[in-house]
């Protein structure tokens, strides 16, 4: 087994195949048409965009976005200071360990699926502080307040962090308007969600792993949010399950692209006409890789259901309600412990047909 731990290693049907299935990658859009101050307003090429948007929800839950309008030095500055980040000691960076009371910060322990990330991390919120509710308890009206924990070094981290996390919500925000206008609905559907959007941001870092056959950077996973804004460096190594076949596919780096998936909320919120797709990490014998998602998430006293507009006697709710923020406390637990059962999903408050 070489140097790995057994607790990072997957079981043999999960276990990546290292060789690569390039295969017909998924749709890179060019906003341009939108985002750029120059161009002048063609609602033919918005349409056209909205269009490949709503095509990538549907077929694929994937796509790359490329002239998107977020400063590239916003993300090549919080790129450096992860770098320096995470090359610190040990020691340095478990002074802001998180825990369950601290729950952003650094981890270096985190599971998925119960087997061990071959990855760390450093968490922190957009809003500060975050409001939540105090536990997963339906009945628990309490609510909490989480705030980030900065390290002394890079003494530049927390501003950048904050920087790229404005910049990137632009972003975000504009393809939530985007989704909602590919679905034949008001741009601004889904803005009131957001309004104390408990949002956050990951540093991860996966060092390089003598055994990449057997371990994962991240192991098979939906998005419990609403969007997911990704950036990753040139190594590469994010794969999604392909709708059609099921077959992983590498997300080749694209320079400069945001990768874009939608989370399981849109896809209650849709009834299904757009889902979350399973996707997955790759780690690397011989290079180390950076990313950074920034997981756009709706405000904790947000109820998740399908959308009344979507739905109709063809097509009935295929979820029951549910709070977003009962659901995130309780997904939270999985983070500490080892648990013994499943960690919570949406298909629990699917409707059986």
């Amino acid at each position: 087994m070489g140097e790995v731990d057994p607790a990072f290693i997957q079981d043999p049907e999960h276990r990546p195949k290292l060789s690569i299935t390039e295969g017909e990658g998924i749709p890179l859009i060019d906003l341009s048409p939108i985002i750029s101050p120059d161009s002048i307003t063609d609602p033919k090429a918005i349409e056209g965009v909205v269009r490949e948007i709503g095509s990538a929800c549907k077929c694929w839950g994937f796509f790359q976005v490329i002239n998107h309008g977020v400063q590239l030095d916003k993300l090549r500055n919080i790129e450096t200071a992860a770098r320096k980040f995470f090359a610190l000691p040990l020691e340095e960076k478990t002074k802001i360990r998180r825990d369950e009371k601290s729950v952003l910060g650094y981890f270096d322990c985190e599971r998925t699926k119960n087997v061990r990330d071959w990855k760390e991390v450093f968490d922190f919120t957009v809003e500060e502080p975050t409001l939540v509710p105090a536990s997963p308890d339906p009945e628990d009206k309490e609510e909490t307040e989480w705030y980030n924990q900065w390290p002394e070094h890079p003494p530049e981290l927390r501003e950048v962090c904050e920087e790229y996390a404005r910049e990137v919500e632009k972003l975000a925000l504009k393809l939530m308007g985007l989704i909602a206008l590919s679905l034949g609905l008001p741009e601004n559907r889904f803005s009131s969600y957001f309004k104390d959007q408990t949002t956050s941001v990951r540093l991860n870092h996966y060092p390089v792993c003598p055994s990449p056959q057997l371990a994962l950077g991240v192991g098979r996973h939906k998005d419990s949010g609403a969007l997911t804004v990704l950036a990753q460096d040139d190594v590469g190594g994010l794969e999604v399950r392909r709708k059609t076949d099921g077959a992983w596919i590498r997300v080749k780096p694209t320079p400069n692209a945001y990768i874009i998936n939608v989370g399981d909320c849109i896809q209650v919120w849709t009834n299904e006409k757009y889902q979350s797709v399973e996707h997955r990490v790759m780690v690397n014998s011989e290079k180390e890789r950076f990313s950074i998602p920034y997981r756009l998430n709706p405000s904790h006293y947000t109820i998740i259901k399908p959308l009344e507009e979507l739905i109709n006697e063809q097509n009935l709710a295929k979820y029951r309600p549910y709070s977003w923020g009962k659901f995130m406390t309780n997904r939270k637990l999985s983070n500490f412990k080892k648990l013994n059962v499943e960690n919570i999903q949406i298909h629990h408050f699917r409707v059986s047909e």
